[in-house]
């Protein structure tokens, strides 16, 4: 029953993906940002929707008074692909997501991440990527856009951890705009590589802005993974 739910939210998935996508790389780019971004909110909602419906899985987010109303850079955990839908119905609009290119290039959904002014870089590129993330990232910076890095880079399975990359603290540091950081355990119902979605309640939490004045890049990374893997250990592991 768990893989034909998870079949069938999957398929919705695909509609409405293309549904959406299509409207943002249509009318949405005749629309003001805020407002495309909006329509993006749109697809993140309905997908926590049809993923509680059908699937009976379900979330509890707590912290979300501590995104600025200015920009930020906010580093999420990773384990599941639920954040990259969830958060982007979750957080306020204005989000630019830095992401490896190659989702850039995938018919309808990644039409729809250029026009919602992503940041996909080549992973490959080392420093290049680096330099990229902080010349694009600070331009969203001021244009009051957070950015949304995953700093392990991919999925990590629950009761592990990736190497943090050092990427959104080197932007923090160049920028001195507030760092946010983000723990889930989105991992133990929706697993890497598995179709299946298993039902339960996924928790969130959102932190309070780190301190970074004054501190170096590596200093600033540590104080995320410390923060995030911390509040790791007091989230449902099952």
């Amino acid at each position: 029953m768990i893989l034909l739910r998870s079949s069938l939210y999957f398929i919705c998935l695909v509609i409405i993906t293309v549904i959406i996508a299509t409207a943002i790389i249509s009318i949405g780019l005749l629309l003001p940002y805020r407002q495309r971004a909006s329509l993006a909110n749109a697809w993140g909602m309905a997908n926590l929707w049809l993923l509680s419906t059908i699937c009976g899985l379900n979330y509890e987010i707590k912290g979300l008074e501590n995104i600025p109303e200015t920009g930020c850079i906010i580093l999420s955990k990773h384990q599941s692909a639920w954040e990259t839908m969830a958060l982007r119905g979750l957080l306020p609009p204005t989000q630019a997501w830095v992401l490896k290119r190659e989702l850039l290039w995938v018919p309808f959904f990644g039409w729809a991440l250029m026009a919602l002014q992503a940041i996909g870089i080549d992973r490959k590129s080392g420093r290049a990527a680096m330099n990229q993330v902080v010349k694009e990232g600070q331009k969203r910076l001021e244009q009051g856009h957070n950015v949304i890095i995953f700093p392990e880079g991919t999925r990590v399975a629950p009761g592990e951890r990736g190497r943090y990359g050092a990427g959104g603290a080197i932007l923090a540091h160049h920028t001195q705009f507030p760092v946010v950081p983000i723990a889930l355990n989105s991992g133990v119902f929706w697993r890497r590589r598995d179709l299946r979605k298993y039902p339960g309640t996924i928790q969130v939490v959102v932190g309070p802005p780190i301190q970074i004045e004054g501190l170096k890049s590596s200093e600033i990374n540590k104080r995320v993974e410390t923060w995030i893997e911390s509040t790791m250990e007091t989230l449902p592991k099952y």
